[in-house]
């Protein structure tokens, strides 16, 4: 059963930096597109960035274009979401996932880790 864990959450001044990372146990990520979603209080959960399984293809939220990077190292299991001028707005629980396709839709994602905070505040 694939589980994931998701670190690198904090609380970082606006126009900082932060890089979420995304490990997996219990099978390999190798065949798995992984996504990153957010859930900010009092607000639904949504898309932020996915990476397809060979990491050629990747997908951003338009919030977050230009300033959120998502990669992969599949020798460590690892998917990584490194996120450049924080804005306030930012703020929320980041949440990474697997699933068979890239996308921002929740329902393409089987399995999910448990987040880590993000604050952006001065």
């Amino acid at each position: 059963q694939l589980q994931l864990v998701e670190s690198g959450g904090g609380l970082v001044q606006p126009g900082g930096s932060l890089r979420l990372s995304c490990a997996a146990s219990g099978s390999t990520l190798d065949y798995y597109a992984i996504g990153w979603f957010r859930q900010a209080p009092g607000k639904e959960r949504e898309g932020v960035s996915c990476i397809s399984s060979s990491g050629g293809s990747t997908n951003y939220a338009d919030s977050v274009k230009g300033r959120f990077t998502i990669s992969r190292n599949n020798a460590k299991n690892t998917v990584y979401l490194q996120m450049n001028s924080l804005k306030p707005e930012d703020t929320a629980v980041y949440y990474c996932a697997a699933g068979l396709d890239c996308g921002l839709g929740l329902s393409e994602y089987d399995y999910w880790g448990q987040g880590t905070q993000v604050t952006v505040s001065s």
